[in-house]
């Protein structure tokens, strides 16, 4: 948290880092990603990442000369993950980052394995908890509030429902407490993101939550193509159509890529509705930190709930989430916050796609194969067919002109 702070107060008194070109769409193009400003660009966030995460590693009273030479590594790869995601076929199927992120290291530990003097530098939660707190500052409140209260409406009845039914859900094929949570979090909100704040409000299973965002991503390929195509065949009105793709479409680049196969109000509608359910990661993160830290302790004593007991319990970083939120949405102007958000953007996939090597470097991918006999695979698509369904039921009734009078967009 103490990192994520001295970040944005430097971003606050005027340090506003670059973002390296990454969108590409032939061999030929991907020269100019390595032109020398763009190579100037990564060396600076690579120096600046490197500074702050050393500063981490310190406080947390561990070896700062075993990471400094493994942390180049994993921002390369990281580095890596993000140039992938920027070409042009990434982007029309909405594949963002992370799944690129996690597929490099587990190209790594699959293969050659992870070396031992990488370790050091594989630093998921650190890493995760970090990029959390910088996205809470992205996070506006005016800008949900610009949104529109149906969007807010839908938003709030989808994530309260369908993590109520995913929960019971993952509970019927046998998944923990903390397993049914973060595929629950993920369906109901908005994915990897969700999945994240989720893995860490409960401090989560980091092989758990390679699996839960992998099946995000992988379900989202074809969520996109389809979707669509029953949108055009019944012909489902633009309004309602976009308020569908948001609700359900996990990642914010689907539901614009889906969204434009239909059209621009599509897409706007969409967008609203996925961002206003953006915003519910901090509530849910904070919800979940209060249930996680009131269960009984890991060795199953009887513990008694008092405040104190919470407090050491209660992982910090959501405090940092939603502490940035409120700050960025509230002791700032409007614009001045606004003007700020590209910035903390940039650091933040840095933190993400450094979490996500990470999380593929300490991964063996049959493992993931294996994984509680293919159980997790069947709650989440049944979560999902679910969701499917209750928001389109939703979408209808909220901006189909059931109950109240159709939106201008």
């Amino acid at each position: 948290m103490w990192i994520a702070v001295a970040t944005l107060a430097a971003i606050l008194a005027g340090y506003r880092p670059s973002a390296p070109p990454t969108k590409w769409a032939s061999v030929s193009a991907i020269a100019g990603l390595l032109s020398p400003s763009a190579l100037q660009a990564w060396r600076s966030l690579a120096l600046v990442a490197g500074v702050t995460a050393a500063a981490g590693i310190a406080l947390l009273r561990e070896r700062v000369a075993s990471f400094l030479p493994a942390f180049p590594v994993v921002f390369l790869l990281a580095v890596m993950s993000q140039l992938l995601a920027g070409n042009a076929v990434a982007n029309a199927w909405g594949i963002e980052f992370v799944i690129f992120a996690l597929g490099m290291g587990l190209l790594v530990s699959n293969t050659v394995g992870t070396p031992d003097w990488l370790m050091p530098a594989v630093r998921t939660e650190f890493f995760i908890k970090t990029g959390i707190i910088l996205m809470g500052a992205t996070i506006l409140f005016a800008e949900i509030l610009r949104a529109g209260a149906l969007g807010i409406l839908q938003s709030v009845l989808v994530v309260a429902v369908v993590w109520y039914a995913s929960f019971r859900l993952a509970k019927y094929f046998r998944l923990d407490d903390e397993f049914a949570a973060m595929l629950s979090t993920a369906v109901s909100i908005c994915g990897v993101s969700a999945a994240i704040a989720a893995c860490g409000a409960i401090e989560g299973d980091r092989r758990k939550l390679s699996y839960v965002t992998s099946l995000v991503l992988i379900v989202a390929v074809p969520m996109i193509v389809l979707q669509p195509w029953i949108i055009r065949y019944f012909g489902i009105p633009d309004t309602v159509a976009g308020a569908w793709l948001g609700g359900t479409l996990d990642t914010t680049g689907s539901v614009v890529a889906a969204g434009e196969l239909i059209s621009d109000t599509a897409m706007k509608v969409g967008t609203i509705v996925k961002f206003s359910q953006n915003v519910l990661i901090g509530v849910a993160a904070f919800l979940l930190s209060v249930w996680w830290s009131s269960r009984p302790s890991a060795s199953g004593a009887t513990v008694k709930t008092t405040p104190a007991v919470i407090w050491s319990r209660f992982p910090k970083f959501v405090l940092g989430f939603v502490g940035a939120s409120l700050f960025f949405s509230f002791a700032l102007q409007p614009a001045y916050a606004g003007s700020l958000k590209s910035s903390i953007t940039t650091l933040r996939n840095v933190w993400f796609s450094m979490a996500f090597v990470s999380i593929g470097l300490e991964t063996r991918f049959t493992d993931l194969l294996r994984m509680e006999e293919g159980r997790p695979l069947f709650s989440f698509l049944g979560a999902q067919a679910f969701n499917l369904v209750w928001t389109l039921l939703l979408a209808w009734v909220i901006f189909g002109g059931v109950l109240f009078p159709i939106p201008k967009f």
